[in-house]
């Protein structure tokens, strides 16, 4: 056979192949988390979360509520080259929102069990 009777043989095996895991796959709530931003924002999300005075006073003060929070965590963007390390925890990040959150920004100190929402910045 040669290539040009081979590859409609190929497209149309590898297009039942992606039909099929998808199928499998989307009932499954699958994520791919791969990427070092997304690995960050699930691993932040997983944990307990805690907040600090100033965070707390922040979310009294300018009715900012939980669900915008778990939202930015959801689709935020890690400022990764402005990580600090610390020592009681693993990493402190930055987190600003995107697109409807974009002058949000989260101070979150990620350690083994929690992660402590520091500070959150509105512009």
């Amino acid at each position: 056979m040669t290539f040009k009777q081979r590859l409609p043989y190929f497209l149309g095996g590898l297009t039942i192949g992606i039909i099929i895991v998808t199928f499998f796959l989307g009932k499954k709530n699958t994520t791919f988390d791969y990427g070092p931003n997304a690995r960050v924002l699930k691993n932040i999300r997983v944990k307990k979360r805690e907040f600090s005075f100033e965070a707390l006073a922040l979310i009294n003060s300018k009715k900012i509520d939980t669900a915008t929070i778990s939202a930015l965590l959801k689709t935020g963007d890690v400022d990764l080259k402005n990580k600090v390390k610390l020592d009681s925890c693993f990493y402190e990040y930055e987190i600003h929102g995107e697109d409807d959150l974009k002058g949000i920004t989260l101070t979150v100190v990620n350690c083994d069990s929690t992660a402590i929402v520091k500070n959150i910045t509105m512009k």
